[in-house]
């Protein structure tokens, strides 16, 4: 009990660290809401001269763009969640005294990033989606079953998503400057989530690759639960896979890399 409120505590600290930067949320809200626009028409195009475009009618394809919007800053598709801390606090040395902490090293940063994206769920992905809704044609359920098994894809796609920038955060270990690894993750995260583009529009082989990788538990498989394209059970199983196999990874990393810490300079 007392271990799940010290988590809770750092959750509940890494959502008012970011409640702190009003300014910045309203600017990424207004940033998601022009970004749904231009990509809502350039699909609408698209399924105009394909229609049905992998397996999708417009009206999902509308809906897989502003459900995107609202989880592009909620899983740090682009960077920026808690990796970006962690990587600087291990060149800077400062990660020596994480290390002391009576707590997890890994479950620390687990809360403050879920803590994080809650609060870009709340802060900046609520009002484009709700926007997005009331001026477009939208393929959006009306049972509350689909909504919770939503919410449990969505959960499980941001332990994944910490999963993936976790491991790519503790290569500073040894690389000490992030800025490559910052890069590689943004590409990846942009393009395997399926936030160009959805994954299944991508042609059989090539699609199916991107569809097996962990970045797809991120966009792809929560908007196929939300429009109802995929069934429950395999869409959780597929994502707790990848959280358990991203996390013990991470885990083994973690071990190896803080059997020798290097602080950058001494």
């Amino acid at each position: 009990m007392g271990s799940a409120r010290l988590y809770a505590a750092v959750a509940a600290g890494g959502f008012r660290r970011y409640a702190t930067y009003r300014a910045a949320t309203a600017a990424g809200v207004f940033t998601n809401t022009v970004f749904g626009l231009i990509l809502v028409h350039t699909y609408l195009a698209l399924w105009d001269e394909r229609p049905h475009l992998g397996g999708y009618d417009q009206a999902q394809a509308v809906t897989f763009v502003w459900l995107g919007q609202a989880l592009y800053a909620t899983f740090a598709l682009q960077g920026g969640g808690v990796e970006k801390d962690l990587m600087a606090r291990i060149r800077t040395g400062e990660i020596a005294i994480d290390l002391y902490r009576p707590a997890d090293l890994q479950l620390w940063w687990l809360a403050t990033d879920l803590g994080r994206a809650l609060f870009q769920l709340l802060g900046r992905g609520v009002v484009p989606f709700v926007i997005g809704t009331l001026f477009f044609p939208t393929a959006l359920p009306r049972d509350a079953g689909t909504w919770a098994a939503f919410g449990v894809a969505l959960l499980l796609g941001l332990v994944v998503s910490f999963g993936i920038r976790y491991l790519f955060a503790l290569s500073a270990f040894w690389l000490l400057d992030g800025q490559g690894v910052s890069q590689a993750m943004m590409i990846l995260g942009i393009f395997c989530s399926g936030m160009t583009l959805p994954l299944n529009a991508f042609p059989a082989g090539f699609g199916d690759v991107l569809r097996a990788l962990p970045w797809a538990a991120q966009v792809q498989v929560p908007a196929d639960v939300l429009m109802g394209e995929a069934t429950w059970a395999s869409a959780f199983a597929f994502q707790a896979a990848w959280a358990a196999a991203l996390l013990g990874a991470g885990r083994l990393v973690q071990v190896a890399a803080t059997r020798r810490v290097v602080v950058q300079g001494g």
